[in-house]
């Protein structure tokens, strides 16, 4: 028996011997760093003898230290947990890192060209009927001539065709309104309003026609048997036919709308005409170019249907071209549309009368020497600045730059151009939710107090005429506001009291810089312009010092230190010191809590996500149509999809855009032959006709991106290829249109 249980001893004890072994190694492994460094010391449990002895020692301390001073305690750990929750969360990545660095732009100031745009001389001094010389110092409130109306109403008066160039704001609508008046209500027999039109003006946007009209209006007072009227894009045919049948003296239109009259209504009739007026010639050239590129004619062949038209009775009459900017386009509209023009040109006067007079001869006189200047006048009241901004700094800029001269400075009126329609939409949307307190997570009082002094208004293509008219009426008439718009508003526009041009997308060409801030600082009243570019972009500071034009630099830092004086984007800790001056932490801080705001309202919505996406999406679209000459310094390789996401209130970059800029590319240099294909077998393609025909709009046309989609769709249906699952779905079924 003894040895039996000796037995069951040694049975019982060799697997609990063998377990404890095995618990050491698996803790010996545990404990073994997994680089092969040397094991971690074990963190044995406190007996309770430690816990005696540790709090003994503990009592001799607090003994010995009774007599000393004592030390500085830390915060408890509960009210450092308390102000963690009161620091509120910032849900976006950080602003200010890995950002592109800014450049040092080193160049000389040039000498920008300049124009004497006021004259002493009175309309007095010209043969002109005296109601219309009273009707121009009551009604328009003028006294005396500019310099361009100076130099082309006599010319004009003489019965000769003109080529005038001078610079925005310098009153050319009334350098051939006045003439034209005059010429008309001087004829032998007097002009019936059955007669059809005597003058026929044209201009590229539907806003610039309706302030034509406007001033030929005032300038017809006295001689109410002349009738004008207006042709444009957007309003009903039915309406327009009618007015034309029952007679139009002096006809306003945009050239696509003139070309679908003549082309469908049989009461359209030129015999009488004797004036054709382009104002803004370059941009008429671009439009009927972009017209006829879209229906796949040439841009000769579509002149030459409004030319016939005018030939086809009256061989025999006056043309003026117009234009701040006669860019080379011009030469051939006026090659087929002058007769033995007289150039004119402010700025060409100025130059000689600085020159030795040897050095003048007749050729200057000639259309083509003013083709060949490149070097545009710009106002001398009007103050050019430059900001360079990473992409992910882009829109808390413009809110702050916004927020400082529209509600802290007050009394500012602004326009900020944008590249593409969408973009207008987003931003209008954007910023009138968040700048203007009218978000539902913000305190009611502050939100009356934010809203002050900041009325947002857009302005662009795809809006429906009705709303287009009133909101222009509406700044017009305005003292303070912010419109957002794309090119409609950057040309012949005479909008009052507008202080600050921002082009937060950058032009295509420095004549279109010219003509967006030509909308401030007009007939001698000052104005800014500030043109915000990015990091990768500085080479268009020397572009436009190339053309004599002047720009200074206005630091990021400086904008952005405008949020110290909004206490909403405050970041609130407690026992915090208040910041003297302008701490360059808390402005970051700030425009991190301002940029979050922003990102929250943009993801607060699948529809709002979506908008923001295609509102990128056009923005990219409309990056990859830079003319081939500045590919150097707009390239899409160049944007970093993510940080520019940040800029539309996106927190990452959306996969769905990856392939964009190719499909782009490939959209803009699809060879023509294709094009009349793909219009034949859409049903869109009158509206789109019409669209293009009736304004000027830069961009891409959605219309061709439709039908290639579905194009792509039936192609796809009839492969059956199945798609990967988890993969994006393709740009082409996302609308990449601009107006």
């Amino acid at each position: 028996m003894a040895a039996a249980g000796t037995l069951l001893l040694n049975l019982g004890s060799a697997p609990r011997g063998r377990g404890r072994q095995s618990e050491k190694k698996a803790l010996k492994r545990k404990l073994q760093s997994p680089h092969g460094n040397p094991p971690l010391k074990r963190n044995r449990k406190p007996s309770v003898s430690s816990f005696k002895k540790r709090a003994a020692e503990a009592d001799v301390k607090e003994k010995g230290s009774s007599s000393q001073k004592p030390l500085p305690k830390k915060q408890p750990t509960d009210k450092g947990n308390e102000s963690q929750k009161s620091k509120p969360f910032i849900k976006t990545s950080s602003l200010f890192r890995n950002n592109p660095d800014i450049p040092e732009i080193h160049r000389k100031a040039v000498q920008q060209v300049k124009e004497n745009v006021f004259t002493t001389d009175s309309f007095s001094q010209l043969d002109l009927h005296p109601h219309l010389i009273s009707t121009i110092n009551t009604v328009l409130k003028i006294s005396s001539m500019t310099s361009v109306q100076k130099q082309t109403i006599p010319v004009l008066l003489q019965g000769k065709d003109a080529l005038v160039r001078s610079q925005t704001g310098s009153g050319k609508t009334l350098a051939y309104g006045i003439p034209l008046v005059q010429s008309l209500q001087g004829k032998e027999s007097k002009i019936q309003r059955s007669d059809g039109p005597y003058a026929l003006v044209l201009v590229p946007t539907r806003e610039l026609a309706l302030q034509s009209f406007d001033t030929m209006q005032k300038l017809l007072k006295p001689f109410t048997w002349i009738v004008p009227g207006v042709l444009m894009g957007g309003e009903k045919r039915k309406s327009e036919k009618a007015r034309l049948r029952k007679g139009i003296n002096i006809l306003i239109s945009t050239p696509g709308r003139l070309v679908d009259h003549i082309r469908s209504t049989e009461c359209v009739r030129f015999h009488r005409v004797q004036w054709l007026i382009i104002d803004e010639a370059d941009s008429v050239f671009h439009h009927l170019c972009c017209f006829c590129r879209i229906l796949d004619l040439g841009f000769e062949k579509d002149v030459a249907v409004i030319l016939n038209a005018l030939n086809a009775q009256q061989e025999r009459r006056q043309n003026v071209l117009l234009s701040a900017t006669l860019t080379e386009g011009v030469t051939r509209l006026a090659d087929i549309s002058l007769n033995d023009p007289i150039s004119i040109s402010i700025a060409d006067e100025i130059q000689k009368a600085l020159k030795p007079a040897s050095q003048t001869d007749k050729q200057a006189n000639s259309s083509a020497n003013c083709m060949d200047r490149e070097n545009f006048a710009v106002p001398e009241t009007l103050k050019q600045y430059f900001i360079m901004v990473p992409s992910k700094l882009r829109l808390v800029t413009l809110a702050a730059f916004i927020l400082d001269k529209c509600k802290f400075e007050k009394h500012h009126k602004m326009i900020i151009f944008f590249s593409s329609c969408e973009q207008v939409e987003f931003y209008y949307e954007l910023l009138l939710k968040v700048l203007s307190g009218r978000l539902e997570s913000e305190q009611p009082e502050r939100a009356s107090v934010s809203s002050a002094h900041l009325e947002f208004l857009r302005l662009h293509g795809n809006m429906e005429q009705e709303e287009r008219t009133e909101v222009f009426q509406e700044f017009l008439k305005s003292k303070t506001g912010i419109l957002l718009c794309t090119d409609v508003a950057a040309r012949g526009l005479d909008l009052p009291r507008v202080t600050w041009i921002v082009q937060y997308n950058a032009p295509a060409s420095p004549a279109e810089y010219i003509h967006r801030i030509g909308r401030t600082a007009r007939i001698g009243c000052h104005g800014s312009s500030l043109l915000v570019l990015a990091p990768s972009e500085a080479g268009y500071v020397s572009l436009l010092a190339s053309h004599k034009i002047n720009v200074s630099e206005i630091k990021m830092e400086k904008v952005l230190s405008s949020l110290m004086k909004d206490d909403r984007f405050k970041l609130h800790r407690p026992r915090r010191k208040q910041s003297c001056g302008t701490d360059p932490q808390e402005v970051r801080e700030r425009a991190t809590v301002l940029q979050t705001r922003f990102e929250t309202y943009v993801h607060s919505d699948e529809g709002t996500v979506r908008w923001a996406k295609k509102a990128l999406q056009s923005f990219l679209c409309a990056y990859t149509t830079y003319p081939r000459n500045l590919k150097h310094i707009f390239h899409i390789k160049s944007l970093h999809l993510g940080h520019v996401a940040k800029s539309f209130g996106l927190r990452d970059a959306p996969q769905n855009l990856t392939a964009l800029p190719t499909t782009c590319s490939k959209k803009k240099i699809k060879p023509r032959p294709k094009r009349p294909e793909l219009l034949k077998k859409t049903h869109g393609k009158r509206h789109l006709a019409e669209m293009l025909r009736s304004e000027y709009s830069s961009g891409m046309d959605s219309g061709v991106a439709k039908v290639k989609r579905r194009k792509k769709q039936r192609k796809t249906v009839n492969q059956q290829v199945p798609t990967e699952a988890g993969t994006c779905p393709s740009l082409a079924a996302q609308p990449a249109g601009i107006n």
